[in-house]
């Protein structure tokens, strides 16, 4: 037993209450090394005749990626108080593992053993209940729909006469998003998240000028408020951008600076190196990215900081949203988020708090900061398998498998999964313009665990490369949509609210890719049903052998809605390339 690839600490993903009174514990060893393990685990006070009892469970192996095990059971402590251990078995001798290390048989030392030292209810992680069944669609708003002309910039082109450019204008508002409500609502998406809103330059809005202001191109406070009610009405929840990592260039305080210098009031509120303020060739103050034209935010300034949480609490006070997405989120100091997340809580408690953070988020999701981050390493396996071709389904398992144990499992079922954005180039180019990939992509999008999010236009088809191409004007004239991707996204998320299973509920499980290398399957089960998503990945008809026992079985295709009885021991599925099935017994 290789003891150098066993894994566990008493908290963040390997020891983590899941609900006020149950805990989950997990542990990890070598990539089939260890056959089996068993949790030991006992109240720390409860002794008998001397010696501490402890009790035992089995622990699950929940899935392996490229090198590791990993093993998880859920447990709940009598009296919201645990010690525990591991006993770990490799075929032919056993291991004990607890907090000092290793020993070969349990050891009779409480101390010994790892501790969960009270299940406390306010460290339990809880996101708003609603985001669980929310599909998002992402809206940039200079780019979805012009519904008044008369509050166009300056110099705004017809709509998509020509190739979207960092500079250009095609006059996209929030009118324009309320003629479209009926859109969306036949399309099935309940959440929207809009890229910045507020005054700024640029047309994307990431350089704010005023955070309390729209901006005029988009519409006034009153368009805005009858945006949020139509969404209310049709049961849309609406999510804001917040820019807080930085400001625009033209942003009144920054001007101060730049116009007064060291003796500006507001020189604390930037990452100011040395003064005078140099723009060219490097700035001399902390940007985001080196773009001299969104100067850092202090945040650590008690003066920043209550200038931005006045912003986060006015949006929700005065129009009712219901979440952020945060830009930037890890570059901002962890306890500017503890403030945030306790005063937007404090108004709207099912407020959802999204990070932008593209790794590993860990520090940030340990319930004292945000709901969720947005999914790349979903996004990154999805791409690599489906729509570049660059790992193997195997790879593919394995990867996702590591994803899913990156977090624990109540944050997985609010994570923001996305498959393209105004950051990345459009999905059907990612695919090389195969739209039988691309249908594999939204096939396992909206079929997997999380909170889905599609990049507008992506569902009927646009195509563009890395921003800006991905931020073309969308295309309205239904002739030049591809409706047929448009149906197959649409059956499936009128699937994922009818089908629990196909959602959050249930457990997920990978079926072997050793089954045949040239698919990916997965089962999600709540004991009673079982859903199986199955699909081909490769360019060759195949052959997939189900390893269920279904016989005198019903089996319904949920996306045919076609139902057939198994009368043989061995059911076989063809698939065509790059076809899917989504079966439910």
């Amino acid at each position: 037993m290789q003891i150098e690839a066993i894994y566990h600490r008493p908290k963040d993903n390997y020891a983590y209450a899941c609900t006020k009174d149950d805990l989950h514990i997990r542990i990890r060893t070598k990539k089939k090394d260890v056959t089996k393990v068993t949790l030991l685990f006992g109240d720390p006070y409860r002794w008998e005749d001397g010696k501490w009892v402890y009790d035992s469970i089995p622990m699950t192996l929940t899935g392996t990626d490229s090198l590791f095990d990993y093993w998880l059971v859920e447990i709940t402590p009598p009296f919201r108080r645990l010690r525990y251990g591991f006993v770990l078995y490799d075929g032919s001798s056993e291991t004990f593992f607890g907090e000092k290390g290793f020993f070969q048989k349990p050891s009779t030392d409480v101390a010994d053993y790892f501790c969960f030292p009270f299940l406390n209810t306010a460290d339990v992680f809880l996101a708003p209940q609603w985001v669980k069944n929310t599909v998002w669609y992402q809206i940039f708003p200079e780019r979805f729909a012009n519904g008044n002309s008369s509050n166009d910039p300056n110099g705004a082109l017809p709509w998509g006469s020509n190739e979207p450019s960092p500079d250009n204008f095609f006059g996209g508002d929030l009118e324009g998003v309320l003629e479209n409500i009926s859109y969306l609502k036949d399309l099935g998406i309940n959440g929207i998240y809009f890229t910045p809103i507020f005054k700024a330059f640029s047309n994307h809005k990431y350089d704010t000028i005023d955070y309390l202001e729209l901006d005029p191109a988009f519409g006034d406070k009153e368009t805005f408020k009858r945006l949020i009610k139509a969404c209310h009405d049709q049961d849309i929840k609406v999510m804001l951008d917040a820019v807080f990592n930085h400001s625009g260039f033209y942003f009144p305080p920054f001007q101060d600076v730049l116009q007064h210098g060291e003796k500006s009031k507001y020189k604390d509120w930037f990452h100011i190196h040395d003064f005078p303020i140099k723009t060219e060739p490097v700035p001399n103050y902390d940007t985001f990215a080196f773009t001299p034209f969104m100067p850092k935010l202090n945040t650590e300034n008690n003066e920043v900081k209550d200038y931005l949480l006045n912003v986060a609490r006015y949006w929700i006070e005065e129009f009712d949203i219901d979440g952020w997405r945060l830009d930037v989120a890890n570059e901002i100091d962890h306890q500017f988020w503890r403030e945030f997340r306790q005063e937007v809580k404090a108004i709207k408690p099912d407020l959802y708090i999204l990070g932008e953070i593209w790794h590993d988020s860990m520090p940030w999701l340990r319930g004292d900061q945000f709901d969720a981050v947005m999914n790349y390493p979903f996004t990154t396996n999805l791409l690599n398998l489906f729509a570049k071709q660059s790992i193997s389904s195997k790879q593919f398992v394995e990867n996702m498998t590591n994803v899913l144990h990156m977090y624990p499992k109540n944050i997985h079922d609010v994570a923001f999964n996305l498959v393209g954005s105004h950051d990345t180039p459009r999905v059907l180019n990612e695919c090389n313009q195969d739209e039988n990939r691309a249908k594999q992509i939204f096939t396992f999008l909206l079929t997997f665990i999380g909170t889905p999010c599609i990049y507008y236009g992506d569902e009927i088809g646009m195509s563009g490369g890395q921003d800006p191409g991905c931020r073309k004007c969308m295309e309205w004239d239904g002739e030049k949509q591809n409706r047929d991707l448009f149906t197959h996204i649409q059956t499936l998320i009128r699937l994922r609210k009818k089908e629990p299973l196909l959602a959050n509920e249930g457990t997920l499980s990978f079926l072997p890719p050793e089954l045949h290398r040239d698919s990916i399957a997965f089962t999600k089960s709540d004991g009673k049903q079982t859903v199986l998503v199955l699909m081909n990945c490769s360019e060759q008809d195949i052959n997939y052998t189900l390893p269920f026992d279904l016989k005198g079985k019903t089996i319904k295709n949920l996306y045919t809605s076609k139902e057939f009885a198994a009368d043989v021991e061995e059911i076989d599925v063809k698939l065509k390339p790059f076809d899917f099935t989504i079966l439910k017994f």
